[in-house]
C-alpha cells in the first residue's frame, strides 16, 4: 500500500509500505537523512499515520 509520510526529511512524500507486517516500519534512503547515504525510518503511530522515527546510518540495517 502507498501512504503519505509525516515528519522528518520525507514529510509529505508517499512511499509503499507493508501495513500487514507484525512489526511494521520502513527505512527509506533520504537526501535529508542525518547520515550521508543513510535511511530515514518511518512507522505507524497509534492513529495509523506513518511518522518519522529516526535516521540511521546505511550500515545499521
Amino acid at each position: 500500500m502507498t501512504l503519505t509520510l509525516f515528519g522528518g526529511p520525507l514529510d509529505g512524500f508517499t512511499a509503499p509500505v507493508e501495513i500487514d507486517d507484525e512489526d511494521p516500519w520502513t527505512a527509506i534512503i533520504s537526501d535529508g537523512c542525518a547520515h550521508p547515504g543513510g535511511r530515514s525510518v518511518y512507522a505507524p503511530d497509534a492513529a495509523g499515520r506513518w511518522v518519522w522515527q529516526k535516521d540511521v546510518p546505511r550500515e545499521t540495517l
